[in-house]
């Protein structure tokens, strides 16, 4: 995630709580409707991106029941469309609102 977003995972000056944590600020992101800004970014850059940390916010899941089962299961999620992906719930260590 953070080589995607460019940021570091904990960010203790960030202007809101939600903004510590990589994880928790992209899942905000796409809860709320909203992309990822990466300059210069292609629209096919974007999905990939997109795609990538959804794939990553299933990885960190606390449950190990709700991980992808393999790594050939994360390479098929990273391989199909983004479309075909679903935002997996909050995940438990996100900083309390």
């Amino acid at each position: 995630m953070e080589i995607v977003d460019k940021i570091k995972n904990l960010n203790a000056v960030a202007a809101h709580s939600s903004q510590i944590y990589v994880s928790s600020w992209a899942y905000d992101q796409f809860s709320e409707g909203n992309g990822i800004e990466i300059e210069d970014a292609t629209e096919e850059e974007m999905k990939i991106t997109k795609k990538m940390l959804i794939v990553a916010l299933w990885c960190i899941q606390m449950k190990p029941t709700q991980h992808p089962n393999s790594m050939s299961k994360v390479v098929e999620m990273l391989e199909g469309e983004i479309e075909s992906l679903q935002m997996p719930q909050k995940p438990f260590l996100y900083p309390q609102d």
